[in-house]
């Protein structure tokens, strides 16, 4: 021992005789142990060193036993001896894997089972005791923190000393003889502690010490089983003996059979010459046979591994080991724990199961505190079923939630289970604990179905039909037996699986046979397929096949006589606007689509996507001009048919780190659990059980027959009868193990003990025999396991090739097919498919043969093409005329108490309800959507102008920002399936590369500018001047500080003028901020508006023109001011510079326009190939006199934070100051844009 812990331990004082005298010193070594303690290293050589000295057993308990009376050295007393007393395996973390540490930590163990035998005193309890009741005599007033500590650290130290391991080297006792824990136990119970815990579970204001009481009762009752403890000082039943006598003659009688069987096995001859045979047909090493050199009569053991080294099974492969088997205490300790859990039960396990599990429900316990609980319950309740079966004693944990709770416990385990492997044993454990509370409650269940009291069964009724409802109940047991793994699981855990799905089976078997028809809840998981890269096919570009091509679609074009459908015009969109793809490069891309229609011999639309590309690009005529003639446009198709094109590579598809979450989401996305009802059958749900991976852990625990109970046995036997007889899939145990196994009872000496098993053996043997007589195969098929499918060929016939497919299509069928859709593919009809059904010749096709067939002969490249179409309007613009009615309708209802859904009613052309609302946010007719929302019948309360906020404004600014939300909870299942078929209706853009998918409102440019101008033009008339002023000063000032910071953030409108502060409040003034991208408060904690940090310098720039007066040209092309400008003076000096700059801006805007004409005359734009180049100069020929174009921007959603569109009112439609404006464009959720013909009125 270290010499300093020597000359401490020395300081404590000396034990004489029974005496022990302190010295004056004590209670400062007795603080200097504790801090020496604190500071020991990896190998806790301190507390080695004090085990080594005996300092608890001589020192430590002598204290407390003979100085109880100094309350402070008794307190550092108990505190050294509960860090003395902590589990070795809280020492150390885990159990040592190094030699070393390994052996420190059994010197430790071995220091803690010295401890708790010099604990099991009656003395020492009693001074426990006897101090612990004085502190709970003690009101809750009255006690300091001291005491709550003390009584604290006293419950922690018995626990310690319950919780050291037995020395199964030290400890050989024999069943019925008091071990080192049993006197433990004792000592506790003569000193009156057992009471002391009894109380602290059932006092109300003892409620917080709930879960020591727990864990020190769970470690009482460690070593005992409920069985043992009912059946304690009572004579044993009829019953039992009836059954103990049976067991004992099972068991002479095996031991007969077996005297017998070796009585049979000695041979006539002389010991001593056992002589030597020749096994014919049985090859040695060479091509001799094999000479047998013992007794013949046991020749059937003969195997060539004899004498073989043993090969070595990898630990991981490794049978999971079993728990230490219990042992049966001392009788007067049984009968003294009998009492307790009477006790227990009758006073304090509801109070104390519902305080614990309000605990673990809170999470306010330590981690694995609820292997506690579910020790407690099975235990417990097993008891309560064996002693009296009183439901109301366990009614607490008697409950739906409870097998809600140990169901999610049952599930988590698993799963950690499988990630944690390091501890998967530990985890196997806590699952195997689990189990054993759910087979309890089953079991009082099952009890509480037979009482005489109509209450109880009505009880256990309403409960059954909970747990068979729900498909989580129901099925847990399928997956358990699914995924048992005999290496991490033991196969005491799989016996009480296997005997917990028997009576669960038995229940529902029992339930169902009283009820005509059983409705119970189902979940089925959809898991709908990612959309993935289309994988393109290789088309032959020779010259040959471009004639041959080209030839096609040309005549498929003048067949048409050039005229396209509306429907295909409408969804043919060359240009988007989310892409980050340059707007040159975009037009390169539409050059190859083009072709690659063309290719794909579809010429409607090679010939719809070029004159959609002609209006968006209707410079220098790439894609013809505007007036071009039919027969022009096909020379445009030819020419480009047979263009090299540069194709772009496509990207390879990495995940990086970051979006990892973001994949995952969209993974979940894809999985969508659809809960619906329907008629239970039994039959139906034992079907489920008729599976190769659910029989093998059956067959896995029949192995070890001769070592199961016979209740097991039956439990086994009566699974495998279902499936072989009840179902008729015996043709499922025909594998070569099963018959091993069979034969090993068959010729088993014992057999006559397992009479149920051998009885089922030779029922499946006949019948394979059987089959084996028809089925030639059948020998063959014993090598494998099999499924249903396999079970049903081998006994009913193999299929032979070819039967039971699919008619296949003719050549001629496959012709008139192609012609038929041929013919009406470019009909107007909503559904092609139903169209083509009724005109052919084999009526017998259906829909799906139909639609499969089209594919395959690639007449279109996906069955989603179609789909049946969903009901819904197909209207995406608005005319003039639409929104004139709108309004109209608007102003007509806006008073009502249901504005939205009036509107709705009268509207001419059905639209669905969320494209109404962004038209009217648009519009400006509404300045949010809580303003439609419909009014309450009792009247609504109005809005609070203080801090306080009603239900309404509560709910209305949770669902602001989300335009998929209904705004009307009362009218949501009725304008759902509207709302869905709308949106399927209208073009998407795919989802940005956050994966969401968003809209915006539908705002033409312009509209917009046209709106902008007239909400300026107004605002000055009502005297808001200054307010406009001060908004544009700001918008400059903040498009200045981006360009010089060189990054951009939300910047706050605070007004400083109370003119300014009046214009923030008024609505007309909050409209136009909207029209112009500016985001209104978030929540209450927002005070101010603020420029949203996407909008760029150059926009906020150009929407700082369009709040002055009058403003008809659009600066969008305006040049920003410099940088190192001096800040901003006064109001007038700032209002001066900035007519300045505006002058310099235009004289710039000149002189760039005058440069870009000169650069169009000398040269066109290259586009990255130079057989774009002459494609464009072949083009340059055709060049006319350009036409007016009307682009229209349909942005869908919300005007908040994250969907801020940014309103550019100065954009005018001309080409010049388009092509200029091509600066990087703002990211959008879901943009579109859609080209409209201008028709001429000639």
């Amino acid at each position: 021992m270290n010499c300093e812990l020597l000359a401490t331990c020395s300081a404590l004082g000396y034990l004489e005789g029974d005496i022990y005298h302190k010295e004056a010193d004590c209670l400062e070594s007795v603080k200097d142990l504790i801090r020496y303690l604190r500071h020991e290293d990896d190998t806790r050589d301190v507390r080695q060193q004090l085990g080594e000295g005996h300092i608890v057993e001589h020192d430590l308990l002598p204290i407390i036993t003979q100085h109880g009376q100094d309350k402070t050295l008794f307190d550092a007393c108990i505190r050294l001896m509960v860090n003395l007393t902590q589990p070795a395996l809280l020492c150390f973390g885990k159990v040592p894997d190094d030699p070393v540490f390994r052996h420190h930590f059994l010197k430790v163990t071995s220091h803690l089972q010295a401890y708790k035998e010099a604990f099991s005193s009656e003395k020492v309890f009693g001074s426990l005791s006897e101090t612990l009741y004085n502190l709970l005599q003690l009101e809750w007033e009255q006690r300091e923190e001291e005491d709550n500590l003390l009584i604290e650290r006293i419950l922690l130290l018995v626990r310690n000393v319950l919780h050291v391991p037995a020395d199964p080297s030290e400890e050989k006792k024999v069943d019925d003889d008091a071990s080192v824990h049993d006197r433990l136990l004792w000592a506790i119970h003569m000193s009156g502690f057992d009471d002391l815990v009894k109380f602290l579970a059932s006092a109300q204001s003892e409620q917080q010490w709930s879960m020591h009481v727990l864990e020190i009762i769970s470690l009482m009752f460690r070593d005992q089983t409920p069985d043992t403890l009912v059946s304690a000082g009572h004579a044993r039943s009829a019953e039992e003996k009836q059954r103990d006598t049976s067991e004992l003659e099972g068991l002479r009688q095996k031991e007969q059979a077996e005297k017998r069987y070796r009585t049979l096995q000695r041979g006539t001859r002389h010991s001593r010459f056992g002589g030597s045979f020749v096994v014919k047909g049985l090859k040695a090493i060479g091509d001799k046979d094999v000479i047998y050199h013992r007794n013949i009569h046991n020749f059937k053991n003969y195997t060539h591994d004899t004498g073989k080294a043993v090969r070595r099974v990898p630990r991981r492969n490794r049978q999971a080991r079993e728990c230490v088997d219990r042992r049966r205490s001392a009788l007067n300790v049984r009968l003294f724990l009998r009492e307790f859990c009477v006790d227990f039960l009758e006073n304090c396990y509801n109070r104390l199961m519902y305080l614990v599990k309000e605990s673990l429900i809170r999470e306010q316990t330590q981690q694995h505190d609820e292997t506690y609980y579910l020790w407690a319950l099975s235990f417990f309740m097993a008891f309560n079923r064996g002693n009296s079966c009183r439901a109301d004693l366990v009614s607490e944990t008697m409950s739906s939630r409870t097998f809600h709770f140990i169901e999610r416990n049952i599930t988590n385990y698993y799963e950690m289970m499988l990630t944690d492997r390091k501890e998967a044993t530990s985890w196997s454990r806590r699952m195997h604990l689990a189990l054993k509370a759910y087979q309890e409650l089953l079991l009082t269940v099952n009890e509480m179905d037979r009482s005489q009291d109509e209450s109880i069964r009505h009880s256990a009724n309403v409960i059954k039909s909970n747990i068979f409802y729900l498909m989580e109940y129901r099925e847990i047991f399928l997956t358990l037996l699914r995924k048992y793994d005999e290496t991490r699981q033991p196969q005491s855990y799989l016996k009480d699986l296997v005997e917990s799905t028997h009576l669960f089976l038995r229940m529902l078997e029992r339930f169902c046979k009283g009820r005509k028809n059983l409705i119970v809840q189902r979940k089925r998981v959809r898991r709908k397929k990612s959309k993935g890269d289309k994988i393109q096919p290789v088309v032959e570009r020779s010259p040959e096949a471009l004639a041959e091509t080209w030839r096609i679609v040309e005549d498929e074009l003048r067949g048409i006589h050039f005229q396209l459908p509306e429907s295909l015009t409408e969804h043919i969109v060359p240009f988007d606007a989310t892409s980050e793809t340059p707007f040159e490069d975009q037009r390169t891309e539409a050059m190859v689509r083009v072709q690659d229609a063309l290719l794909a011999r579809v010429g409607p639309e090679a010939l719809a996507l070029l004159r959609a590309a002609r209006e968006v690009w209707p410079e220098r005529d790439v894609f013809g001009s505007a007036d071009v003639e039919p027969e022009e446009e096909l020379e445009l198709l030819k020419q480009l048919l047979h263009a090299d094109l540069p194709r772009p590579t496509p990207p390879e598809t990495q995940v990086e780190e970051d979006d990892y979450d973001v994949v995952m989401e969209e993974e979940e996305e894809l999985e969508a659990v659809q809960v619906s009802e329907t008629e239970f059958k039994f039959l139906d749900f034992i079907k489920k059980f008729a599976n190769p991976s659910i029989v093998r852990p059956y067959l896995l625990l029949l192995k070890s027959y001769s070592k199961n109970t016979p209740h097991t046995n039956h439990c086994v036997a009566r699974m495998l009868h279902r499936v072989a007889v009840d179902l008729k899939m015996d043709a499922l145990l025909y594998q070569l193990s099963v018959f091993h196994l069979f034969n090993k009872i068959l010729s088993d000496a014992a057999a006559c003990a397992y009479k149920e098993l051998v009885t089922f053996a030779k029922y499946v043997l006949n019948r394979f025999f059987s089959l084996a007589a028809t089925n030639n195969k059948a020998y063959v098929e014993l090598l494998f396991w099999k499924n249903v499918g396999a079970v049903r060929e081998m006994t009913e016939g193999y299929s032979k090739d070819g039967v039971g497919k699919k008619p296949a299509w003719t050549e001629e069928e496959e012709q008139e097919l192609r012609r038929l859709y041929e013919e009406h593919r470019h009909s107007e009809v909503p559904d092609i498919v139903e169209t083509l059904l009724p005109l052919l010749s084999n009526s017998t096709r259906t829909r799906r043969q139909v639609v499969t067939q089209l594919v395959h002969m690639g007449l279109v490249e996906s069955t989603k093409e179609l789909k049946k179409p969903k009901k819904g309007t197909g209207i995406v613009l608005w005319t003039e005329e639409q929104e004139n009615e709108l309004q109209m309708l608007y102003e007509e209802y806006k008073d009502s108490d249901d504005v939205l859904g009036n509107i709705l009613k009268k509207l001419t052309h059905k639209r669905s309800r969320a494209r109404v609302v962004d038209k009217l946010l648009s519009m400006g007719l509404v300045s949010e959507r809580r303003e439609l929302y419909k009014r309450r019948s009792r009247g609504a309360r109005p809005k609070s102008s203080g801090t306080e906020m009603t239900e309404e404004d509560f709910l209305a600014g949770l669902t602001q920002g989300f335009p998929d939300d209904d705004l009307n909870r009362e009218d949501e299942e009725h304008d759902s399936s509207e709302s869905e078929d709308d949106d399927d209706d209208e073009l998407e853009i795919e989802e940005t590369q956050n994966g969401d998918r968003r809209n915006q409102s539908i705002v033409p440019k312009g509209e917009r500018r046209a709106d902008v101008g007239a909400m300026v033009n107004a605002l000055h008339q009502g005297g808001m001047s200054e307010a406009l002023a001060w908004l544009q000063r700001s918008l400059v000032r903040t498009a200045r500080d981006r360009i010089a910071d060189g990054f951009s953030q939300p910047v706050a409108l605070v007004p400083l003028t109370e003119a300014c502060e009046e214009a923030m409040e008024d609505k007309s003034f909050q409209r136009l901020l909207r029209k112009l991208g500016m985001r209104a408060p978030a929540n209450e904690q927002e005070s101010f508006w603020r420029i949203p940090a996407k909008i760029s310098a150059s926009q906020l720039q150009s929407t700082a023109d369009s709040l002055s007066p009058n403003n008809e040209e659009s600066k969008s092309e305006k040049v920003l001011m410099d940088v190192g400008s001096p800040p901003e003076e006064p109001q007038e000096e700032n209002e001066e510079m900035f007519s300045e700059q505006r002058t310099e801006a235009l004289r710039a805007l000149l002189l760039a326009r005058k440069r870009k004409r000169h650069s169009i005359e000398d040269a066109a734009p290259d586009m990255n190939s130079d057989t774009t180049e002459d494609l464009e100069s072949s083009f340059e020929s055709r060049r006319k006199e350009k036409t007016a174009k009307r682009t229209r921007v349909m942005d869908d959603g919300d005007e908040d934070d994250s969907s801020t569109t940014v309103m550019n009112p100065d954009t005018n439609g001309d080409a010049d100051s388009d092509k200029e404006d091509i600066a990087a464009p703002v990211k959008r959720r879901r943009k579109m844009v859609l080209i409209d013909e201008e028709e001429d009125d000639d």
